[in-house]
């Protein structure tokens, strides 16, 4: 399980290096005022219209990601078993140098289908939910776009997206840094990723180190009991009871 948990931390922070993966603008650090120019927020909806028309997720999902998560699945499995170990604390001085792919094959020689038919089964189910919020996504992309350029600017992409070469372009700009051929350069970010979580690990720990530390159970006030046991749905008698079994 934490193998598959970490496979999808990777295939996040991928994701996030990755321009063309976010459909949405980057977060700016204050929010800005709408736009309400009526001239500029049609320009602005005329040039998502090219780069992100409706069905661009199910483009994205339907193979794309499979593809991305297929390179970062081979990319773990071929690193060091200590290495991964090393993430979840584990001692790995007695550890040898075997990958994943190694000690899977001896476990469940089916690791890498499973591992591809969970993905695509997820994605799959993933695709409808993600096209339910593409009106709203086209929304924010719309105001981002009017936001960042001025009428003028938002003529001049759409006199472009609208020649056969910039259509071809708007309607891929999405989807390129996806491309096979990037991801295969994208894949070398796993195995530094991995060599260098041990120190991120310590210099998180090392910034948060003026933190109180996380209170126990036994450390909360009555009222506190109260509210958490409300707030789990259970009686405080049950959650006292649960409380003590972890506690033994």
């Amino acid at each position: 399980m934490r193998f598959v948990l970490f496979v999808s931390a990777a295939a996040a922070a991928i994701a996030s290096a990755t321009p063309g993966f976010a459909a949405e603008p980057a977060a700016t650090t204050a929010a800005t005022a709408p736009v309400t120019d009526p001239a500029r927020i049609a320009a602005a909806r005329q040039t998502v219209d090219y780069v992100f028309p409706l069905g661009t997720y199910a483009r994205l999902m339907n193979g794309t990601l499979d593809k991305m998560m297929d390179s970062i699945m081979d990319s773990t499995m071929k690193l060091p078993m200590r290495q991964l170990a090393g993430l979840s604390g584990v001692d790995t001085e007695k550890l040898g140098e075997a990958s994943m792919a190694e000690i899977m094959e001896i476990y469940d020689p089916a690791f890498k289908q499973r591992m591809q038919i969970s993905t695509r089964t997820m994605m799959g189910e993933m695709i409808p939910l993600m096209t339910q919020v593409e009106p709203e996504v086209r929304d924010g992309l719309t105001q981002a776009y009017a936001g960042k350029y001025s009428a003028a600017q938002l003529g001049e992409l759409n006199a472009f997206f609208a020649t056969p070469t910039g259509r071809a372009y708007a309607a891929d700009s999405y989807l390129i840094m996806m491309s096979p051929e990037v991801m295969s350069k994208m894949q070398a970010f796993v195995p530094k990723l991995m060599e260098q979580m041990p120190a991120i690990a310590e210099k998180v720990k090392a910034a948060s180190a003026s933190l109180p530390a996380p209170r126990a159970y036994a450390d909360l006030s009555k009222s506190e009991k109260v509210r958490l046991a409300k707030l789990l749905g259970v009686s405080e008698d049950q959650l006292e009871k649960d409380e003590k079994a972890k506690a033994e």
